[in-house]
């Protein structure tokens, strides 16, 4: 398939890998867009209308793999999902604790959030059997930090490396209440055991260390779920057992999804864009106060409550970006970001460093080496950190030929670099876009191309 070929080349092989070349066309971002629905309440409006009891009606759902993998593990469990096309996707849920033990196996795709989550709720099934898998990817990511804390309440799971890596077993137990202490800010984490405490009788708390997104928490309390939050200790409990009763639930625009337009914008001259409909959830706008440190020109507009969760458009003006050090407690709020942050940082006069980020390294890609190892590609000065990245800035991009590696996140950050890059730039398995943002190469040439 070509789309106009002067600006953006899609080429796919006979394994069905995509490449896009993306030629520049220098011309600046204007006008208005919005971007697919956030990918962390979608995942969580599916999972909780499969718990509760009658029919939850969810609009703007992400179209996304990596939802469609969640979908499609809670109906092989019993729960009736209507097709993930229609503009209100309803889910007939079943109850707490009622999940049937499906007669294959669970496979969640390259959904980290699908697996982590899903596991609290497999292992508080009494009496079930479960197996779950994912993609290459999904089975080389850590699976211990949800494993142990559940194993701590009484969880029988059995998986690869000594109960590290999918393909995972899980034999459901009656759970015990337990006060979990997190060593990481994990919103997996902190949801996986939330989720497993809501068949347990008394109470199930996590401290963390900083305050993770805490999607789960609201639409929790929004289903009904007998819930504490304690923001100043970072603690959490959920008071079991807890029935939930199905919702309408609107779901805004992901931020994640957004932060490639707000970086594109800033760094593109002649640029001034607004991005509607975005969810500005405190918990996740971390990437919006790195580029304001970066004295980016970010303004929220319209803001507005939607069933419980803050929506703003954004508008974003080309700016004169300036290095600066992140790290800290800012990190758990951005981190999905890092990578098209470190793209923003590229045009910053002098050198950002990102630090606190060693997660990164352990995600869909390690994060960390490739994000550093396909801009220095194009030209870029970006050093490895062990827990993040320095990156020089005042580069001169040259196209060339960078990869994915499979990577999301990676694919549309190099997209976005690719637009201030002489030359043409070509991203191999650019497909893999699809997991969080199947249209984002159509938008790409249509306000950038």
């Amino acid at each position: 398939m070509v789309i106009s070929p002067a600006a953006l080349l899609i080429e796919t092989d006979a394994a069905a890998h995509q490449a896009w070349t993306i030629t520049a066309s220098g011309r600046g971002l204007r006008g208005r867009l919005q971007v697919p629905g956030d990918k962390s309440i979608s995942h969580r409006s599916l999972m909780l209308g499969a718990l509760a009891l009658g029919e939850t009606r969810i609009k703007g759902l992400l179209l996304g793999e990596d939802p469609r993998s969640t979908a499609a593990c809670f109906q092989a469990m019993g729960a009736t999902i209507s097709d993930l096309e229609a503009e209100w996707v309803t889910v007939n849920g079943l109850g707490v604790g009622q999940l049937q033990e499906p007669s294959t196996v669970l496979d969640a795709g390259n959904s980290g959030t699908t697996l982590r989550l899903m596991l609290g709720l497999l292992a508080s099934q009494p009496g079930r059997f479960f197996t779950v898998t994912g993609d290459d990817s999904l089975r080389s990511r850590p699976m211990a930090r949800v494993i142990n804390p559940l194993t701590a309440m009484g969880a029988k799971i059995w998986g690869r490396k000594n109960n590290q890596l999918a393909p995972l077993a899980i034999q459901g137990q009656t759970l015990a209440p337990t006060h979990y202490q997190s060593p990481i800010a994990s919103a997996q984490v902190k949801s996986c055991i939330l989720l497993a405490g809501l068949s347990v009788d008394g109470d199930t708390t996590v401290t963390e260390p900083s305050l993770s997104r805490d999607h789960s928490e609201r639409m929790l309390r929004a289903f009904g779920a007998n819930l504490t939050v304690d923001r100043e200790a970072c603690r959490v409990t959920v008071h079991g057992p807890s029935q939930l009763q199905g919702q309408t639930v609107v779901v805004p625009g992901d931020i994640s999804s957004a932060a490639y337009w707000m970086v594109a914008a800033a760094i593109v001259p002649g640029s001034d864009l607004v991005i509607e409909n975005v969810g500005v959830n405190p918990t996740r706008t971390g990437i919006i106060e790195a580029l304001q440190q970066m004295e980016a020109d970010i303004t929220l507009e319209n803001e507005r409550d939607v069933t419980g969760e803050p929506v703003a458009d954004i508008r974003v003006r080309t700016s004169q970006l300036k290095a600066c050090t992140l790290g800290g407690s800012l990190i758990p709020r951005l981190i999905d970001e890092v990578p098209i942050l470190a793209v923003a940082a590229l045009f910053a006069e002098g050198t950002t460093r990102i630090e606190d980020a060693a997660e990164l390294r352990v995600k869909e890609s390690d994060r960390i080496a490739v994000t550093a190892s396909q801009l220095n590609l194009l030209g870029a000065s970006v050093s490895e950190l062990p827990d993040g990245l320095e990156i020089q800035g005042g580069a001169t991009l040259k196209g060339t030929d960078v990869d994915s590696f499979t990577d999301h996140r990676i694919a549309m950050s190099l997209a976005v670099a690719a637009l201030r890059a002489t030359g043409s730039t070509t991203i191999r398995r650019a497909e893999a876009a699809a997991v969080s943002y199947p249209p984002f190469a159509s938008t790409l040439e249509q306000f950038a191309l």
